[in-house]
């Protein structure tokens, strides 16, 4: 039987990370919980929902080794409004949790851990070692370009290719494209695989986000493993060949111009006042020689507002949508950006010289 006694703050931290991985909704009940097994004077907690799986370590004083599946909201419920202070759990042989934190007591029922989906054993090889910060980045940086839309299950994930000591990562989802790379300090084996963006959104939650933590990445055959410091988190892949996207990274083009980039963020966020979120309104940009004007019309009203641009090229007038022009250039430290352009019916892309970022947005028709 379970017997276990933990400070509170150790343990929620290791609770909300199990979390992420218990279903909303699930044929099988059992996924529901979340399990704790004190084994070999560690206390883990493993949570699945058969696309992603987590085990998380925490620190814990273990009077007696046992394992138990508790009902993942409740118990994590109770743990939170808990006093903050000294933990104690203990199980019975009929799976009866009994939770002690100084007067308060509940007990709760828990069930046998036989009929749970345990994570898998693999063989790990080769890992690629990231900094959090560096990995927590460049999610951030592209998973806002996935596509919600579970139909096309390709789209729903991001590609990791790792060729010739680049790690890239890309997602689209029709619209646009968000490529972010990163230079390995080591080479590594050429591998291209399309990771679930839902895992991403919850392995980033995950990650310290310093840049002296790393996290191990495994590619594994119809896995990915991450492996933090007291956390692993495997995921499913999404099968399938990713998009060929190369031929659309042209690097031709008529018209580049560069600019300040939180000016244009600027401008495109006051236009935006003016458009309710159905409206499929475009903001319409003219480009001319030291100018860029900035022009969107709707139901409310108008607005017009010229930035001080550096022009290469033709003049040009061009349409998008606002908010996935926001999305990539909040995502941009740069002060200065540099947006290539062809024509009105052609993308733009919106890129750095070494090409460590590149996002590319379809125009919209504003006739």
């Amino acid at each position: 039987m379970l017997h276990i006694t933990i400070l509170k703050s150790d343990f929620l931290t290791s609770i909300n990370i199990a979390l992420r991985a218990v279903p909303q909704k699930t044929t099988m009940p059992i996924l529901q919980c979340i399990v704790l097994q004190a084994k070999d004077g560690i206390l883990k907690l493993i949570s699945n929902n058969m696309d992603l799986g987590i085990e998380t370590v925490t620190n814990a004083e273990i009077k007696e080794e046992g394992s138990i599946a508790v009902d993942a909201k409740l118990f994590s419920e109770i743990i939170r409004k808990l006093p903050d202070s000294l933990i104690t759990i203990k199980t019975d042989e009929n799976y009866t949790a009994e939770i002690t934190c100084e007067r308060s007591k509940f007990k709760i029922a828990g069930q046998s851990t036989e009929e749970f989906s345990f994570l898998p054993k693999y063989e790990k090889g080769k890992p690629l070692n990231l900094s959090q910060f560096a990995l927590k980045e460049v999610i951030r940086q592209t998973v806002f370009a996935i596509s919600d839309i579970e139909t096309n299950k390709l789209m729903t994930g991001e590609q990791f290719c790792i060729h010739d000591r680049e790690f890239k990562i890309t997602a689209l989802d029709g619209h646009r494209i968000a490529i972010r790379k990163i230079k390995l300090a080591e080479p590594f084996e050429d591998i291209s695989v399309v990771v679930p963006g839902k895992t991403l959104q919850e392995v980033s939650k995950i990650l310290m986000g310093n840049v002296e933590d790393m996290v191990r990445i495994y590619f594994l055959e119809n896995h990915i493993l991450f492996e933090m410091d007291k956390t692993i988190v495997l995921s499913r892949l999404i099968e399938g060949d990713y998009y060929k996207i190369e031929q659309m990274l042209s690097s031709d083009y008529e018209t580049k111009i560069s600019l300040n980039n939180k000016e244009l963020i600027g401008s495109i966020d006051r236009g935006t006042l003016l458009i309710r979120e159905s409206d499929k309104k475009p903001v319409i940009i003219e480009i001319m020689d030291e100018k860029m004007e900035l022009k969107i019309q709707s139901a409310m009203g108008t607005m017009n507002e010229e930035i001080l641009i550096e022009k290469e090229g033709k003049d040009l007038m061009i349409g998008f949508n606002p908010r996935l022009l926001l999305d990539a250039l909040r995502v941009i430290e740069d002060e200065k950006i540099d947006i290539y352009l062809i024509n009105s019916k052609s993308p733009c892309f919106i890129r750095d010289e070494e090409q460590s970022y590149i996002y590319l947005i379809l125009p919209i028709n504003f006739n």
